[in-house]
């Protein structure tokens, strides 16, 4: 809806050009807007106020010379055009185009919104990437469910999208961690129960490290001997990294999460000296005073370091190597790298260092950046050295708090039932409750907001679905192939005006990157449905009222369920 307004007002700027209306002037960024008052209509412009920048006319002027023209092309999409101080046009879709988009909706479900992308991409994504040896915390949860639900939407459009975890199973913090496990280690504790065992090791390295610095050196000595091939230190790795693997795959399947890629920054491993070497033959990179290798970045101060001063290789070096591999492997239009805004300075340096090195192009790298995970009183969840939040624990607690909401409202539910809405809710309100924040800002971990079932949450629109699917089964609903669409009701009218807006919120996540607005959109179409189904009757409506609203609530509940599945949420049938 929002492409066919612009393209009109576009060609009735051209024409008002053509008739010197107005004068020659370069068309500025037409933006198309919902009115935050229904009383202002169901789209809005400031395309006048825009132009009045540029020529010698008042806005008000401006906006009705374009409500004249578009208003005499005929067109059956707008009931009404208005024009609003100091300078909107304000336009209501008709009822008869809203009947005829809906008839075809009926008809193919949310697959109409699944149109063919103007330029369809390879991307590959990026995301939970945990570092081997430790589990995965709660601070890892934003990167792997905004990453999944990119690469849900993404898809949905139709880029073809490559799900990649890198996770961090190379890198001198081994070399810490086989020293410990070295001095300290016991195999059969470790067996019983690898990652608690891995993690205590580490952070008793990094406590001891404190007290005598030489560790530090043993460390990195120990790193050393892995990269030139040790056995002894190979295997020891090895055992660690597939324990790790393991953990990382059973909170994944706790997720719902499926990413289809693990490649960690080991495989990289014999690519790393060549790549330096050619970036030296090149001249690109250059010795620093230290030894180390550098090169120097345009519009950057800071050179970046590819090559330590012992000869030893650094994360750096096997991103660039992994970007080589990613486009070539997979031949990529686009790399997305869902990361912490912390990471913005590193990533900045990788991603010139690559165009740098004729690796990539600026254009094909993108940050999608997001804030952390804080606790109640504002504070970062590690809270003292070495104590992580395992995101399993997390993840149990939402289960249980939800069980209980379960056991209150449907006691007589058989368990098993009541155990997988449970899971389903729990899961649901973790994910939903990060997804529905700006991922940019920091976020403040709060269960009674997480769990509410009349706020903005998961619950309250898994309800809302659950209510809308129960109506379904006790009118034993089936849709008709061909069914005749009548409005007759302001929220009827409203419902199916909400609906359409799903194909505006998933374009404008394809091109920013904001799932937040999927979330907030949902939780607006729960509640104009709550109004509707509480307003007008359903069940007992009259023969086609009573279909008309049947196709209504069918329509929106797959919307809800399309929407809460990209999200990687569940939509239960029953709550």
């Amino acid at each position: 809806m929002r492409d066919k307004i612009t393209k009109l007002i576009e060609n009735s700027i051209k024409t008002l050009q053509k008739e010197k209306v107005f004068p020659k002037f370069d068309i500025p960024e037409i933006k198309i807007e919902h009115p935050k008052e229904k009383i202002h209509g169901d789209y809005s412009t400031n395309i006048a106020m825009e132009i009045a920048k540029q020529v010698k006319k008042k806005p008000m002027e401006i906006a009705e010379n374009l409500k004249s023209q578009i208003s005499n092309l005929k067109s059956d999409l707008f009931e009404k055009i208005e024009v609003a101080e100091p300078g909107f046009v304000n336009f209501w879709i008709s009822k008869k185009e809203l009947e005829r988009l809906f008839s075809e909706f009926v008809k193919k479900g949310p697959k109409i919104f699944q149109r063919r992308p103007k330029k369809k991409e390879t991307i590959v994504i990026e995301y939970s990437s945990p570092n081997i040896a430790k589990p995965l915390g709660v601070h890892h949860l934003r990167s792997t469910i905004i990453g999944q639900a990119l690469v849900n939407i993404l898809r949905f459009v139709g880029h073809k999208v490559i799900s990649l975890s890198f996770p961090g199973d190379w890198g001198t913090q081994f070399g810490f961690l086989i020293a410990a496990f070295k001095r300290w280690g016991n195999r059969e504790k470790l067996k019983k129960n690898p990652i608690p065992e891995m993690l205590d090791l580490y952070v008793r390295f990094s406590q001891e490290a404190k007290k005598d610095p030489k560790l530090i050196e043993e460390g990195r000595r120990e790193f050393k001997k892995l990269e030139e091939g040790d056995k002894e230190n190979r295997k020891i790795w090895k055992w660690f990294s597939e324990e790790s693997l393991k953990d990382f795959s059973e909170i994944y399947k706790l997720l719902d999460v499926k990413i289809e890629h693990t490649i960690g920054e080991s495989f990289y491993t014999p690519e790393l000296k060549p790549l330096v070497k050619d970036a030296l033959k090149r001249g690109i990179a250059e010795r620093g005073k230290d030894g180390s290798i550098v090169i120097q970045i345009p519009g950057s101060p800071t050179p970046e370091i590819i090559q330590k001063s012992d000869g030893a290789t650094i994360y750096t070096t096997r991103e660039l190597a992994a970007i080589r591999h990613r486009l070539k492997k997979w031949r990529a239009t686009k790399l997305l790298y869902v990361a912490a805004n912390q990471q913005t300075f590193h990533l900045k340096q990788v991603f010139g260092t690559a165009q740098r090195l004729g690796i990539a192009k600026l254009e094909q790298l993108f940050h999608v950046k997001f804030g952390m995970m804080l606790d109640s009183q504002g504070k970062k969840f590690a809270t003292r050295e070495g104590c992580l939040i395992p995101l399993k624990e997390v993840l149990e607690e939402a289960i249980q708090r939800a069980k209980k909401i379960v056991d209150e409202l449907n006691p007589s539910l058989p368990e098993k039932t009541k155990k997988s809405i449970a899971r389903d809710v729990g899961i649901g309100a973790v994910k939903f409750f990060d997804l529905s924040h700006n991922r940019l800002a920091d976020i403040i971990f709060d269960w009674d907001k997480m769990l509410n079932l009349k706020g903005f949450s998961a619950p309250y629109i898994q309800y809302t679905h659950a209510r809308l699917s129960s109506i379904l089964r006790k009118a034993k609903f089936k849709k008709k192939r061909n069914p005749r669409f009548t409005i007759s009701h302001p929220l009827e009218r409203e419902v199916t005006a909400a609906i359409f807006r799903f194909d505006e919120v998933i374009q404008d996540i394809v091109e920013a990157y904001f799932p937040n607005k999927l979330a907030n959109y949902l939780y607006e179409l729960a509640n104009t449905l709550n109004t509707f189904y509480e307003t007008l009757p359903v069940l007992k409506a009259e023969n086609n009222e009573r279909e008309n609203r049947l196709n209504l609530v069918s329509g929106a509940k797959e919307i809800l369920k399309t929407g809460l599945n990209l999200l990687g949420i569940p939509a239960p049938e029953k709550m």
